[in-house]
């Protein structure tokens, strides 16, 4: 679905002190612009902001990066992020927003900014093998991520075929899934928050695909 643009948008964005304009410029300095030095988590594609809402306020005690590659997007999850610090009486101080076509992720880091966890929500299947090359569980996306991660990457989708292709991946680029599941919500002593999409798919009868993948050493 097309988003329409919003004119409004982008100066709403360049007037928030939590986003980030310039990126490239933050490139191997990541860890230094919070003023708690704290892990460092990313969501890759945060949509309107529905999971890294929940999981930065809850979680103060690591800081957040949020990506998409819409302004209109972005702005949403800023929005709802305002909104659920405002709720529970806390600074927002821990997380970061800026646009990113996400295919040029090692543009904006560098082997200097080190990543606790990454997290992949409900991102565009890409389900014509023409176009698997975007998907952002796709090799050539997982060995930039390789670059910055000390921990894991935590995947979640609805869609089957790309859950498959994804373990293939995972496995192809030197990752170990320690942890798969094909349908989430029955899985206990995991802490998911859920995305607008995840409630989506589950009212819709839909299971949730999830997994967990590390990076094995010297691989």
């Amino acid at each position: 679905m097309r988003i329409r643009h919003k004119p409004w948008a982008k100066p709403e964005l360049e007037a928030c002190p939590f986003y980030i304009c310039d990126p490239k410029e933050q490139k191997g300095h990541w860890n230094e612009i919070f003023s708690k030095k704290q892990p460092l988590r990313l969501e890759l594609g945060c949509g309107k902001g529905g999971f890294i809402s929940q999981e930065a306020s809850v979680h103060q005690e690591y800081n957040y990066i949020a990506i998409d590659i819409k302004n209109e997007m972005l702005v949403l999850a800023k929005r709802k992020l305002e909104a659920a610090y405002a709720d529970k009486n806390i600074t927002l101080d821990n997380i970061r927003l800026f646009i990113c076509n996400l295919m040029l992720f090692s543009e904006c880091f560098s082997g200097n900014d080190r990543i606790d966890r990454i997290y992949i929500n409900f991102c565009n299947p890409w389900p014509r093998p023409k176009h698997n090359k975007r998907r952002l569980t796709h090799i050539r996306q997982l060995s930039q991520y390789k670059q910055v991660l000390d921990g894991e990457i935590w995947f979640k989708t609805d869609d089957d075929l790309l859950f498959e292709d994804s373990l293939n991946y995972f496995k192809e680029s030197g990752f170990e899934v320690v942890f798969k599941t094909y349908d989430l919500h029955k899985e206990t002593g995991i802490e998911s928050f859920m995305t607008e999409h995840e409630k989506m798919f589950d009212e819709m009868g839909k299971n949730i695909k999830f997994l967990i993948a590390r990076p094995i050493i010297n691989s």
